[in-house]
């Protein structure tokens, strides 16, 4: 039977340095390949739970990120959309004013037809401005509520306004405008449709600009955040680098002084051979 192997106390010491260091290789490059010096809760169960509460906090935020670039976007499309209807009152405005100029009734007339039919466009304009399922300003108009907290404490809704023909108070040109008090009556409607336009537009606006505003402070917010975590996890690979090339170096030492130890108690076993 063969009996247990014993070591000198020069070789069991060289061998357990050289194992240290071997594991101290082994952590290092581990830390070189992922870029981080703390990669579970056993490295290090501070920094490592530290990191982990930034990092989700950051994916929250990144989610609630997305959801505010697409309010900006519904809010832009209501702005972008009741500047084109400003345009088409406008349009309508100079028709009323031409007819109102012009005493024959068949031009009156001809000039009616065009403002009804761009009355039917703008009603198509304010139904056609839907962004992801949200419409601002058409007859029946929805609201848009936006979340910037992960507790949705903090929020912001923008309220529908109506601003089709009816919402606006235009109505259809009255008996072909033969009147002049039909076409004055129009006019006054449309200078009060654009008044009301562009108030409106000027809100929505204004809430477009905040959005955008929280929008930059969550995605500053976020970057912190990822800063934060890295700070906590991350290697410096410069060092770790260093360390590696000492770590190396140590190993090849304790190899030799390994070797050394062992030639030493073979010298002394060729004594009594």
């Amino acid at each position: 039977m063969v009996g247990e192997i014993s070591l000198s106390a020069a070789t069991r010491t060289n061998l357990l340095a050289l194992q240290r260091t071997t594991q101290a290789i082994e952590i290092t490059q581990k830390r070189l390949s992922t870029g981080l010096r703390v990669n579970s809760a056993i490295d290090d169960s501070v920094a490592f739970f530290s990191a982990s509460s930034l990092t989700h906090r950051a994916a929250d935020l990144q989610v609630l990120k997305d959801d505010i670039d697409q309010a900006v976007s519904s809010a832009e499309t209501a702005v972008n959309a009741l500047e084109a209807i400003d345009d088409l009152v406008e349009q309508m405005k100079g028709l009323a004013l031409s007819a109102k100029s012009d005493s024959s009734s068949t031009n009156r007339s001809k000039s009616a037809v065009q403002f009804n039919d761009l009355k039917a466009q703008l009603d198509n304009l304010a139904n056609d401005a839907t962004y992801s399922g949200t419409n601002l300003i058409k007859g029946s108009p929805g609201n848009l509520k936006v979340t910037f907290s992960e507790d949705g404490s903090s929020t912001l809704t923008i309220s529908g306004i109506a601003s089709d023909a009816s919402g606006l108070s235009i109505a259809v040109a009255v008996s072909n405008w033969a009147a002049d008090a039909n076409v004055d009556a129009a006019i006054n409607d449309l200078d009060s449709a654009l008044s009301t336009l562009r108030s409106t537009a000027s809100t929505f606006g204004s809430s477009a600009s905040l959005i955008s505003l929280r929008l930059d402070f969550v995605d500053t917010l976020i970057s912190q955040l990822e800063a934060g975590a890295a700070k906590l996890t991350n290697a410096d690979l410069n060092e770790e680098s260093a360390n590696l090339l000492t770590l190396q170096t140590r190993q090849q030492l304790g190899t030799i002084g390994l070797s050394i130890a062992q030639s030493s108690e073979q010298s002394v076993l060729r004594l009594f051979i």
